[in-house]
């Protein structure tokens, strides 16, 4: 970050930290996510709010090879006690907490000391990518669907206790739980989110809630404020909420599944065009990237041992590496969208889950995308029901030690990331496979249902 852009960054600070003075707010959290897709912090007064934007706050790159359980491994360009970084807050997204009374919000790009933007720094990583489609003429628009599973919070025992009985996807469980669900809703509200729907899910004490799409840095800054704002609400109520993975091994789990739409020019290109289902050559071939590289994405957007746990077949999870226009099943979902409605026609990735951190994912989805586009790949034939019925559909990694070899093996996903980055997520991965081997789905379960 150059010197005038520290300057007129501070200027800006000042006066919001005026303004949220007045407000009654103390502290600003400056966000980001490790990662192990764990959701990390530095804070502020709010009287700091105008130094940290100048100078930015210092902060350890060992948190680039931490793991879900804060032990921490080392990478070829990262790891050990040395060396800092500076945060610096994106003033564009500061967000006043509702549910959080005198606190604010900010996510961070991280900086070597220098001013060099820090290599392994995942927010600029999707900045890169989106970036790289701009210069292409595309526009990428993206949201992720928010899946938690409440439970009573602090109560023993072996296992979760719900504080809902309704079945899924049942008006009862609104009933149960309407005050919580209105307070979730008015927080959002409150922080200008605009919210497209909000509804229970099939496993016990789970929901969704939906965000307006965003251009893809500004869709990873919601979905990581939307988390943030659930789970501060939830222990306002005495409850936990848990992104994780799955809170009961061979129940439904949490997915936090992708959905993106191409422009360009003002158009839709998941629409009006000669390809499958109204898609343009440049939608399919993006979509086909995508879904050809899924096996190593995977590392990215399912990246826990407990992720696996997750993806299985026949539960909706997008298991197998196919795509189908509105199948819930195929990992690459395609929506066709209603006639007349230019911006309904887009497609969701459905095997991603909330362990993911979702500047990677975006970040990601966009290289192996425009790397489709430029190809010009076509996609296979679509597939309709349930592709385990199948018995010819490709089954994506059923484990993270299979996914990772996808991963180190992709020249592409290496090429974007940057090596320093690519060799954080990678002795991540290999060490949090070490730290589960051998734990039973129950215990693996439980050993990270509460770290997201």
């Amino acid at each position: 970050m150059d010197q005038t852009a520290r300057e007129r960054a501070e200027s800006a600070a000042r006066q919001e930290a005026a303004q949220l003075t007045a407000r009654g707010i103390r502290g600003i959290a400056l966000n980001w996510v490790d990662n192990a897709g764990v959701s990390r912090v530095k804070a502020v007064p709010t009287t700091r709010l105008a130094h940290a934007a100048r100078w930015g706050v210092g902060a350890s790159p060992c948190f680039d090879v931490f793991l879900v359980d804060d032990s921490s491994v080392t990478s070829p360009h990262i790891g050990g006690p040395s060396g800092d970084l500076r945060l610096f807050p994106d003033l564009d997204r500061l967000t006043v907490l509702a549910a959080q009374p005198g606190w604010a919000w900010a996510p961070v790009d991280r900086y070597e000391q220098h001013g060099a933007p820090h290599a392994a720094c995942q927010r600029q990583f999707a900045r890169r990518m989106t970036e790289r489609a701009t210069a292409r003429g595309l526009r990428l628009s993206m949201g992720f669907e928010t899946e938690w599973i409440v439970t009573r919070a602090g109560e023993p025992g072996a296992g979760p206790s719900y504080p809902c009985q309704g079945p899924a996807y049942g008006m009862k469980r609104v009933a149960e739980l309407s005050g919580y669900l209105h307070d979730v809703l008015d927080a959002l509200a409150a922080q200008d989110m605009a919210v497209l729907q909000i509804h229970p899910e099939y496993s016990p004490g789970q929901f969704e809630v939906s965000v307006a799409p965003a251009d893809p840095v500004g869709a990873a800054d919601l979905s990581l404020l939307v988390r943030e704002t659930i789970r501060a609400v939830s222990l306002r109520h005495g409850l936990d909420a848990s992104f994780a993975p799955v809170v009961e091994p061979g129940g439904v789990g949490n997915g936090a599944h992708l959905h993106l739409s191409l422009w360009q020019d003002g158009r839709n290109l998941c629409r009006d065009g000669d390809g499958p289902f109204g898609m343009t050559p440049l939608c399919e071939g993006f979509l086909a990237g995508v879904l050809r590289e899924l096996p190593a994405l995977l590392v990215l957007g399912a990246p826990s041992p407990a992720s696996y746990l997750r993806l299985t077949p026949s539960h909706w999870a997008g298991a197998f590496q196919c795509w189908g226009p509105e199948n819930r099943e195929a990992a690459l979902r395609f929506i066709p969208g209603s006639p007349g409605d230019s911006g309904g026609a887009n497609a969701e990735v459905k095997c991603f889950d909330p362990a993911a951190n979702p500047y990677l994912v975006t970040g990601a989805v966009i290289a192996a995308g425009l790397a489709g586009a430029d190809e010009g790949l076509t996609l296979p034939p679509p597939v309709e029901g349930d592709p385990a019925e199948h018995g010819d559909q490709p089954r994506l990694p059923t484990s993270l030690t299979e996914a990772l070899k996808h991963f180190e093996g992709s020249a592409l996903l290496r090429e974007a990331l940057g090596d320093p980055l690519f060799e954080a997520v990678a002795a991540v991965r290999r060490g949090e496979i070490a730290l589960f081997d051998g734990l039973s789905p129950q215990d693996l379960a439980a050993a990270t249902r509460g770290r997201y």
